[in-house]
């Protein structure tokens, strides 16, 4: 690890990123020079960018001690973004720990759709907009910054993935229009002060135990089980929302739901069944898989 055959060679930022880059592909870790770039800014404490601009300097044996460490459990599999303690969506920088799912950027379709809902449907001052499955935060707090007519009301059943989003609430100055509440799906709303919502969204859980065993080992190794499972077929959550959303939808309101590539046609199947929902649609991603279903209330 780092170990240097060469003692009339200074351990330059430059070779630093040309060996773990090595270190790392030979370990079989994905982007490899990125994230060689992004564990070393993090150490120094400098953007990416900058480090091509200090090739040359040498970190301190303290700094280089840090890295060491992170590149070994790199190495490992472990995800940057727990290493550093961040990650980025929409734009935005987000607090995350192995009690969140690590923000994915398929995931901004979810918001791109939910944020044109509110600016070209809504047409009011307040939207109350319910987000299920907070997690980091990070749906609620995207929405929150794009729209300022949304007031968010995030929920997520585990305590510590709601500290996490809190945090990351605050980093963003939205403790105003984002709300939290320790809730399963829909259990506790009734006792909030909101009755019915124009938008609900929900990037849930929707792994299936076959799929979980399969997943590559820097996800299931580290990322929350509770965050990913979602039953045999993967489809438990979305039975659960639609069998309650209406309930809790105003009528014209619009649902959102976060998808795996392909589950499309029995998630649309779901939407079907419940009866008050029409227009239902899939959203595709960057990649063209569909990653969004939506529909509204009649």
């Amino acid at each position: 690890m780092i170990v240097d055959t060469d003692e009339t060679s200074a351990w330059t930022i430059k070779r630093l990123i040309n060996w773990t880059q090595e270190y790392l592909a030979k370990a079989e870790v994905e982007s490899a020079r990125l994230c060689a770039e992004i564990l070393l800014g993090h150490v120094l404490g400098c953007p990416r960018i900058d480090l091509y601009i200090r090739f040359d300097y040498c970190p301190t044996a303290e700094q280089l001690d840090k890295f060491r460490e992170l590149v070994r459990r790199c190495g490992k599999h472990e995800p940057v973004a727990y290493l550093t303690g961040k990650a980025h969506f929409w734009g935005l920088e987000f607090i995350v720990t192995p009690d969140v799912l690590i923000p994915r950027p398929e995931t901004e379709v979810l918001v791109t759709q939910a944020v044109k809902f509110i600016h070209q449907q809504t047409n009011r001052p307040k939207v109350d907009v319910l987000d299920l499955c907070t997690g980091s935060g990070c749906v609620a707090v995207a929405i929150g910054t794009e729209a300022v007519e949304a007031e968010v009301s995030a929920t997520d059943s585990r305590s510590a993935a709601l500290q996490i989003a809190q945090k990351n609430i605050e980093a963003h100055d939205l403790q105003g229009r984002v709300k939290l509440l320790e809730s399963d799906l829909f259990e506790n709303l009734d006792g909030s002060d909101k009755g019915v919502f124009d938008l609900i969204v929900s990037n849930p859980p929707y792994i299936s135990e076959k799929e979980f065993a399969e997943l590559a080992p820097v996800v299931r190794g580290y990322e929350p089980k509770q965050a990913l499972l979602a039953g045999v077929d993967g489809l438990d959550y979305y039975r659960r929302i639609l069998e309650q959303a209406e309930n809790y939808l105003a009528d014209g309101g619009a649902i959102m739901l976060e998808i795996a590539f392909n589950q499309a046609e029995k998630v649309i199947s779901l939407f079907e069944k419940s009866g008050s929902l029409e227009e239902i649609a899939a959203v595709k991603d960057h990649l063209g898989h569909n990653r969004v279903i939506k529909a509204q209330k009649k």
